[in-house]
């Protein structure tokens, strides 16, 4: 299968498990809700060993945290345009490779979002993705304690380490699967892929990236 068709066949599994509300209208998520049931989501036990697992864009995002003239602290977010979890079959190590939408950035400023995507900083025109790729998964027992791999950016790829902190698996009710995830975090300096406006006057260099992030099993 050509990789094109290969993504575009990935991406349309992940939104049909997820109910296919990522573009849907206030009516149709509200139908989505009243046909979930009304139950909790059992446990999920560890990952399974070997398996793949296909990133939820409903339910994976990427925020970033920056501090504004040592006052405030200004915020964004970004969602996922598609990505997969590989577990090993020792069930201890894996893959994972998911790629983002940069022009859906949200600050809730609609100016401060032209300013993120111009040349300034995301050069959204040029770079339209960023992409995250990790060859290595930390366990600690059967949870993800941190992923360590290489985030690109305007077509650079520098080493960062995600911490996580929280992973779980559960059975969803509404997708009868398992699904895994967790909050990860990394503090990262902008500069290292020559983001660099505003540091001189106010804008730091370091970034607090906070990522949500599920995933479902296919079998």
């Amino acid at each position: 299968m050509p990789a094109v068709h290969a993504s575009t066949a990935r991406h349309a599994v992940a939104l049909a498990l997820a109910a296919m509300v990522l573009a849907a209208g206030p009516g149709a998520r509200a139908q989505v809700a009243q046909q979930a049931p009304e139950m909790p989501a059992a446990p999920g036990g560890a990952p399974v060993k070997g398996a793949r697992y296909v990133i939820d864009p409903t339910h994976t995002f990427v925020m970033y945290e920056i501090g504004h003239y040592g006052t405030s602290t200004n915020r964004g977010r970004f969602s996922t345009k598609e990505g997969s979890v590989q577990i090993d079959a020792s069930g201890k190590g894996g893959q994972v490779d998911i790629t983002m939408d940069m022009s859906s950035i949200n600050t809730g400023v609609d100016l401060l979002n032209r300013h993120v995507q111009s040349k300034d900083f995301l050069n959204v025109a040029d770079f339209p993705t960023a992409r995250f790729v990790a060859e290595r998964l930390g366990f600690d027992d059967d949870k993800v304690r941190e992923v360590r791999g290489s985030l690109t950016l305007l077509g650079q790829a520098r080493p960062i380490r995600l911490k996580a902190r929280r992973f779980n698996c559960y059975m969803s009710p509404l997708l009868n699967r398992q699904v895994c995830g967790g909050d990860f975090e990394s503090t990262i300096e902008r500069s290292q892929w020559g983001i660099t406006w505003g540091i001189p006057f106010g804008f730091e260099d370091k970034v607090r990236l906070l990522v949500q992030v599920e995933a479902i099993h296919i079998p």
